[in-house]
C-alpha cells in the first residue's frame, strides 16, 4: 500500500500526459530518490521473477545424470522433458499478450507464478516421465510471463530509449539464475536431493509472486479499456507488418539456440566431448551463465550508447548473430574443445536477439507491447521447443559408448543442423526485402 501511494504521489498527474509518461529517471534532481525508489520497486521485483524462470529452465543440465540413473531417461527423453517447458511456454504466449495489455503485468505476472510453484511441487514428487513432463509443461506455463512481464512494465514507467538497458538488466537477473543452476546447484545437490530443491524452489516462488503484488505499483490510464474483441483483432496489426516477419525468425532461431544449448547441451557436450569430469562441467556452465548475465547487461548498455552515434539496434544485432553463430561453429568442429573462450563468447552473445525485440517494442504503438513481445515469443519459444527436441533426437541416433556417452558425430550432426537454420534465418534478416 506505501509503494502504491508513493507512486501515485511521484507521478501525478496520472493520465496520458507527456508528465505521466517520462521516465522518472529523467525528473528533476530533487525527485531523484522517487526514481530510485521506482527502479527498486518496478525493476527488482520483475528480475526476481526471470531469475526464478530461468534457474528452473536450466536445472536440468545439472540434475540430468539423477533423472537418467533414477528415472532412466535417454537423451530423446531427456530433451523432451526438458522442451516440454518451452511447449506450454510458448502456446501461452499469445493469450498472455492480451492480458499483459489488459490486465497489466503486476497481476498477470502474480497469478501465474503459482503455476510454476504447483508445478515445481509436483515436478518434486513424480517418479515417472509422463509425471515429470506434465510438471514441466506447468512450470513452463507459470513463468511464461517472467520476462515479459518485465518488458511490459518496462514500457509502462521508463522512457523508451532507456528500454535496451533496462531490459538488458531483467536479462542478467535472467544469467544470474542460469549462474544459481550451475555450481551452485551442483554443490547444493551433495547436501540435499533434487526433489528437495525442487520443494524449495516452489516456496521462494510463492514468496517472489506475493512480493509482486505487494510493491509493484499500477499505471493507471485515462483512455477507455479496450474490448477483449479489439485486443484479439488488433493482433492482425502485428502479424501483418513486414518489420514483424523479417526480425522475427532470427530472434527465434538465436534465442532459441541459446535456450537448448545453455539450458541443456552444454552439459552433455561438455561432459561427453571435452571428457571433463561432473566439477568442471559444472564450473564451465557457471562461467558460461555469468557471460550470459555481463553479456546481456553489456549488450544493451552498448547498444544504446551506440545509438546516439547513428549504428541501430538492428545493425547492432545482426554482428552480434554473426560472433554469436562463428562461436558455434568452433565448438561444433572441436577446433579448441576444451577451452572456455568459444563457451564465454557464446553467453556474451546468446541474448543480443533482446535488443531486436526492444527495436519491435518501438516500431509499434505502445498499448500494443505486450502482444508484440508475446507475439515474438510465440516463436521463440515454439524454436526452443523443436531445437532442444530436434537435438536430442539427432544424438539418440547415435548409439553411445561403452561409458554412456554419445561421439562426436552425434553432436557435430546435433549443432550443425541448429546453425544450419540459424543461417538461413540470418540470411531472411539481412535480404533487401521492402519493409512497411
Amino acid at each position: 500500500m506505501f509503494s502504491h501511494t508513493f507512486i501515485n504521489i511521484a507521478l501525478k498527474p496520472e493520465e496520458n500526459t507527456p508528465q505521466a509518461e517520462a521516465s522518472l529517471l529523467e525528473i528533476p534532481a530533487a525527485n531523484a530518490p522517487a526514481g530510485l525508489i521506482l527502479i527498486l520497486i518496478v525493476i527488482l521485483p520483475f528480475a526476481l521473477g526471470y531469475f526464478l524462470s530461468y534457474l528452473f529452465r536450466s536445472t536440468n543440465a545439472i540434475i540430468a545424470p539423477q533423472l537418467i540413473s533414477e528415472i532412466g531417461l535417454d537423451a530423446s527423453d531427456l530433451g523432451f522433458l526438458t522442451a516440454m517447458y518451452f511447449l506450454t511456454f510458448s502456446l501461452f504466449q499469445l493469450p498472455l499478450g492480451i492480458l499483459l495489455d489488459r490486465y497489466g503485468p503486476r497481476r498477470v505476472q502474480t497469478f501465474l507464478l503459482f503455476f510454476a510453484a504447483l508445478g515445481a511441487f509436483l515436478f518434486a514428487h513424480s517418479d515417472t516421465i509422463e509425471g515429470l513432463a506434465a510438471s514441466r509443461g506447468l512450470i513452463g506455463l507459470g513463468v511464461a510471463g517472467c520476462l515479459m512481464a518485465s518488458i511490459k512494465a518496462s514500457t509502462l514507467w521508463f522512457d523508451e530509449k532507456y528500454w535496451p538497458a533496462i531490459n538488458g538488466t531483467f536479462l542478467a537477473a535472467g544469467g544470474l539464475g542460469a549462474v544459481a543452476a550451475t555450481t551452485p546447484l551442483e554443490i547444493a545437490l551433495t547436501y540435499i536431493d533434487w526433489r528437495t530443491i525442487f520443494i524449495v524452489l516452489a516456496a521462494l516462488t510463492i514468496v517472489v509472486a506475493l512480493l509482486i503484488f505487494s510493491i509493484v505499483p499500477e499505471k493507471k490510464k485515462s483512455n477507455s479499456f479496450p474490448t477483449l474483441k479489439k485486443q484479439v483483432l488488433e493482433l492482425g496489426i502485428i502479424y501483418r507488418n513486414s518489420e514483424f516477419w523479417k526480425c522475427a525468425p532470427l530472434i527465434s532461431a538465436s534465442l532459441g539456440t541459446n535456450m537448448a544449448i545453455q539450458g541443456l547441451w552444454a552439459g552433455p557436450w561438455l561432459k561427453d566431448i571435452a571428457e571433463f569430469d561432473r566439477d568442471v562441467v559444472a564450473n564451465y556452465l557457471l562461467w558460461l551463465a555469468i557471460a550470459l548475465s555481463v553479456g546481456s547487461l553489456a549488450t544493451g548498455v552498448i547498444a544504446s550508447w551506440l545509438e546516439r552515434f547513428g549504428l541501430s539496434l538492428v545493425k547492432f544485432f545482426g554482428l552480434s548473430t554473426i560472433l554469436f553463430i562463428g562461436c558455434q561453429i568452433i565448438i561444433t568442429f572441436e577446433i579448441i574443445p576444451g577451452s572456455i573462450g568459444p563457451w564465454i563468447i557464446f553467453g556474451l552473445f546468446a541474448n543480443a536477439a533482446m535488443l531486436a525485440v526492444a527495436h519491435l517494442t518501438r516500431y509499434f504503438n505502445r498499448d500494443l507491447s505486450g502482444r508484440v513481445i508475446t507475439g515474438v515469443n510465440v516463436f521463440v519459444f515454439g524454436s526452443v521447443f523443436l531445437i532442444q527436441y530436434l537435438i536430442g533426437k539427432i544424438i539418440s541416433i547415435f548409439p553411445m559408448n561403452e561409458n554412456g556417452e554419445y561421439a562426436s558425430e552425434a553432436y557435430f550432426a546435433a549443432f550443425g543442423a541448429v546453425i544450419l537454420i540459424q543461417s538461413i534465418t540470418f540470411i531472411w534478416f539481412i535480404l533487401p526485402i521492402r519493409r512497411s
